[in-house]
């Protein structure tokens, strides 16, 4: 049977909530995220709508970078970004009609994200009618719920997503069989899911920069240069997947991290923000089908944007914060001294997370 892929994936999600609610932001760019504090908020933007990419604000983006490409903008006679806080409840509500919607027509749809779903629709038989069936799903969206979105529709999932990004806003990309390598040839290495910019770097050193130039590249080759993630990557630019489409979204951990709001390496503060977050943590695991982990992990970013990661695995079921703040800090402490943080760096955020769930 032929295989049909389609990658959802909701405009600028946020961002377009926002601007659906409030008609006085309508036509005006919005960043959605961390409060800039004129210019010395710490933390990201979640998402920013068309308007404000066009100033080089995307999502990521440091909020005191937004906030000076806004003003970089205002001075040159643009509306300056308005910046408003996440309002993550909210949005999930709006998902979950989106998500219900979905399973209506299809019957395996893979939520990827809050605002992306990947649906399986190989019964439909032919690209033509995955089509007409994804404009009718666009306009019952915009019908429904006001917000567009994009679909990409391919033979296998890492096509469909790359295609749903090609003609954003409110765009319909079809790429059949006997189009994937075209599609890809001229496309950068960037565009292929999980080249980062170390990857990337390493690539282009070696004058590898659009996807036709790995194309070009054995596996043998790439097996060589970036080991086991080379062999993948050779699959990936010949447009090779056989990545299912499942309803079952394994939750792998749950976990929170704060920025300060400036560096810091005093113990209190730093101590006060892992109780908070392990309460935060547990309430989150309670609330869900688990009720126990056995991995705890903590991140540390310092200043100077270094990021080192510390696990444990402890040797029974933990469930309570009592054990998830004791572990933690057993993790911790040791970047207080010259254990992990030898030259004394202050810390910029700090991560707790849970794993193993049972």
């Amino acid at each position: 049977m032929l295989r049909i892929i389609a990658h959802l994936d909701m405009d600028a999600f946020f961002a377009s909530v926002e601007g659906r609610e409030n008609p006085q932001f309508r036509g005006k760019p919005l960043a959605v995220g961390a409060d800039p504090k004129e210019g010395k908020g710490r933390g990201v933007v979640s998402t920013a709508n068309y308007l404000a990419r066009k100033y080089g604000i995307h999502s990521a983006t440091p909020i005191s970078v937004a906030w000076r490409l806004s003003e970089k903008a205002k001075a040159q006679g643009l509306p300056p970004v308005i910046f408003l806080p996440v309002n993550m409840g909210h949005y999930a509500d709006i998902s979950e009609k989106i998500m219900t919607l979905l399973r209506k027509e299809v019957e395996l749809v893979e939520e990827a994200s809050i605002d992306e779903a990947y649906l399986d629709l190989s019964f439909l038989g032919t690209f033509k009618k995955a089509e007409d069936w994804a404009r009718r799903v666009k306009e019952q969206i915009k019908s429904e719920e006001r917000l567009t979105a994009s679909v990409g529709i391919g033979p296998n999932k890492l096509i469909a997503k790359m295609a749903s990004g090609k003609n954003k806003p409110d765009g319909l990309t079809i790429i059949k069989t006997k189009e994937v390598k075209d599609f890809l040839s001229p496309l950068s290495i960037r565009e292929i899911p999980g080249i980062g910019p170390k990857t990337e770097i390493l690539l282009n050193s070696k004058n590898i920069k659009v996807i036709s130039d790995l194309q070009k590249m054995s596996e043998e080759e790439l097996g060589e240069m970036l080991g086991k993630w080379g062999r993948d990557l050779y699959y990936k630019a010949q447009g090779i997947s056989d990545a299912p489409v499942t309803e079952d979204h394994e939750v792998k951990s749950i976990g929170e991290q704060e920025t300060y709001e400036e560096d810091t390496l005093d113990s209190m503060i730093i101590m006060e923000s892992i109780n908070a977050m392990a309460t935060r943590i547990i309430k989150s695991m309670q609330d869900s089908e688990f009720k126990s982990f056995r991995t705890v992990t903590i991140t540390i970013r310092f200043s100077d944007f270094q990021t080192k990661t510390r696990s444990r695995t402890i040797d029974f079921l933990g469930k309570d914060p009592v054990t998830l703040k004791r572990e933690a800090l057993k993790l911790f402490l040791p970047f207080l001294d010259k254990r992990e943080n030898p030259q004394k760096k202050l810390i910029r955020l700090i991560g707790l997370r849970i794993e193993k769930l049972y």
